[in-house]
């Protein structure tokens, strides 16, 4: 069993930053790769970044490239993803997830959920 709380976003003008964080939250000790999607209204859900549970490496969609950095914490058992350089296309719910795949992109891949936080960005 795993739980994600997410905290974090907002709203900012576009240009700035915001952090948005997944605490994760787990029973057994499994090491899961977490990923953040987003949901922007009347849209699908799409991926935005990934990191791995072994050796941490990043996946990032070509959209963020640059912008978007996913880190990890695992003292903190937390995972955070910085957005600089917002821009109003970034407006979306994000959401947390987390799965077993080595590679987290694909929202079948997908073993949990979190909340799900609002970030909102101004033109």
């Amino acid at each position: 069993q795993v739980d994600l709380v997410q905290s974090g976003g907002g709203l900012v003008q576009a240009g700035g930053s915001l952090r948005v964080s997944c605490e994760v939250f787990v029973r057994i000790n499994t090491r899961f790769s977490v990923a953040w999607f987003r949901q922007a209204p009347g849209k699908e859900r799409t991926f935005v970044a990934a990191i791995s549970g072994i050796g941490s490496s990043t996946t990032y969609t070509e959209d963020v490239k640059g912008r978007f950095t996913i880190s990890r914490d695992n003292a903190e058992r937390t995972v955070y993803l910085q957005m600089n350089n917002l821009k109003p296309e970034d407006t979306a719910m994000y959401y947390c997830a987390a799965g077993r795949a080595r590679n987290l992109f694909r929202i079948d891949d997908v073993n949990y959920w979190g909340q799900g936080t609002q970030v909102t960005v101004s033109s």
